[in-house]
């Protein structure tokens, strides 16, 4: 058996939503270290630059010891392999996810094939929950307190009353 077995999660986590807390939490109890890799996402326009993820990421998890929050930029296959990972971690929430993964986790195998792509499904409290829902509905002045932890919800609220009153 593999020791020290290193999954690396990737995305832009604008912002980080209960649902990735659900994987990133599910994933520390089968691997050994977990990196969220938290994109640059030079090609979307986020809300959240990334410090501001990268640190609301750090806040949520904090309570989970064998989880860094690392930024990247590029291919993931690339950072997960000068990590020494060994499997990208992906969420799925839906049919729709699954055609778009699987073609995505072909591509990536064919680019490293020593790294495997392991789906995880979000616990079903958590299966319609994005993190463009959740900027949305917040804007639109919806709650969106249920599908974010305390601190991420305070730093939304935050960022949108300076956004309108700017």
């Amino acid at each position: 058996m593999a020791h020290n077995v290193l999954a690396v999660y990737p995305g832009t986590f604008d912002p980080i939503t209960l649902g990735h807390e659900d994987l990133v939490r599910r994933a520390a109890q089968l691997f050994d270290r977990v990196i969220v890799a938290v994109a640059m996402a030079h090609h979307k326009k986020t809300l959240f630059n990334l410090d501001e993820r990268m640190d609301m990421a750090r806040a949520a998890l904090r309570d989970c010891p064998q989880v860094s929050v690392e930024p990247f930029d590029g291919l993931v296959t690339e950072f997960t392999a000068a990590r020494g990972g060994t499997a990208m971690l992906r969420g799925l929430r839906s049919g729709t996810d699954f055609d778009y993964e699987f073609q995505l986790a072909g591509m990536n195998r064919a680019l490293v094939p020593h790294i495997e792509t392991v789906f995880l499904t979000p616990s079903s409290q958590h299966q319609f929950i994005s993190s463009t829902l959740v900027r949305e509905i917040a804007t639109l002045g919806g709650d969106v307190a249920q599908f974010v932890s305390p601190v991420v919800h305070e730093r939304l609220m935050h960022k949108l009353q300076r956004a309108a009153s700017a």
